[in-house]
Formats: C-alpha cells, structure tokens, sequence
C-alpha cells in the first residue's frame, strides 16, 4: 500500500516537472519546440452530429452557435494579450472546429485528417492517435528546422481525440498545453486558464 502510493506521487512529481515553470509564458512554451496549444471546438448546442452528417456540409453538423462564435473570438483575443498574434493553425474538417479555427484570427486554417472525429466509430481511436503523433512529429521537426518562420502550433479538434492523446477531458472551448517528445508521443499536459463568453 505504502510502496504503491509512493510510487504514485513518485508519477504525480515526474508530470508536473515536465511541465513548464510558473515563470515560463505560454508564448514561451509554445516557441519551445516541445509544446503545442490543443483546443476542443466552442460551443456548439446539441450532441454528435446528424444521421447524414457529410464532411464540408455544415448543414448535416452539429455548429457553433451565437455563444460559440463569442468564444472563439475572446479565446483568439486573449492568445494575443498572451503575445500570440499569428501561430500555424490545424483544424479537424468538421464545420464548428475550422469555425472556432478561424475565429481565433492567427492566421489561415488547415484542415488536417488526422484532427477529424472518431466518436462515431470508436474502434478508429487508435488509429487516429497514431495519425496525430505522426502529425506532431512532422509538423514540430518542420518548425525546428525554419527558426526563421517558426511560429506557435494551435490544433483545433474534439473532445474524443484529446481525451485519446491526453487522458485528459476538455469541455467546449477548453484549450491546454502538451508536451510531446520528438516522436509526437504525448508527455504532459496542463489546462490553460482562458476567458469565457458572456
């Protein structure tokens, strides 16, 4: 019993030295080349998605509503209070995760496979999480190479593909921190304070 707490706090004390110091900024963290800022779409009313949903048809999705698009556009006001004004942005291809994508204003959005939702078919989680490492591995080796034109990574996605990653749960618009190593595997994480919308 003693031996298997110890080795608890042992996990707990080893997450949060890999996460960055009180001193550090986000901005900071972000420019690292070992953090990205992950985001769970805004707001948007409702459960899943239609029967007939169909990728690039934003009438067969579930999307932001009012609330939502609010929030996304605090969210991408308080990135730049942060000292973020630009970052490379990815976005699953659902209509309410480009939309909150695009809201936050960093610049143009890019829609990336490996972001789309597996709540459908849960059996994808797996493969989708391989697909994200792969992703984060490419995208952060790319960035460390141009010092030049590196700029923050912001991945706008859904709640599925985070709690897979991370472990972690996210509400709607709920954005936190990772490490990843230089394979694109998941290190720590840790939930960034960001404005709500009224």
């Amino acid at each position: 019993m003693i031996k298997s707490l110890w080795m608890i706090l042992l996990s707990v004390s080893i997450a949060l030295m890999a996460l960055p110091s009180q001193s550090s900024t986000l901005k900071d963290s972000l420019n690292d080349g070992q953090h990205v800022l992950m985001i769970r779409h805004a707001d948007a009313p409702g459960f899943s998605d239609p029967p007939n949903l169909k990728i690039g048809d934003c009438s067969t999705q579930r999307n932001l509503g009012e609330r939502g698009r609010k929030q996304a556009q605090a969210l991408g006001v308080w990135l730049k209070q942060q000292g973020i004004d630009s970052a490379d942005v990815l976005s699953s291809a659902w209509c309410r995760c480009v939309d909150t994508a695009t809201l936050l204003a960093k610049g143009p959005v890019t829609v990336a496979p490996a972001l789309g939702s597996f709540f459908r078919n849960m059996s994808d989680a797996e493969s989708q999480t391989q697909a994200l490492r792969n992703l984060l591995a490419q995208r952060l080796k790319s960035s460390a190479s141009n010092a030049k034109t590196k700029k923050p990574l912001i991945l706008v996605t859904h709640q599925v593909n985070i709690s897979a990653y991370t472990g972690g749960f996210v509400g709607q618009g709920d954005i936190i921190l990772v490490k990843v190593d230089g394979r694109g595997h998941y290190v720590s994480h840790q939930m960034v304070p960001a404005p709500t919308s009224n």
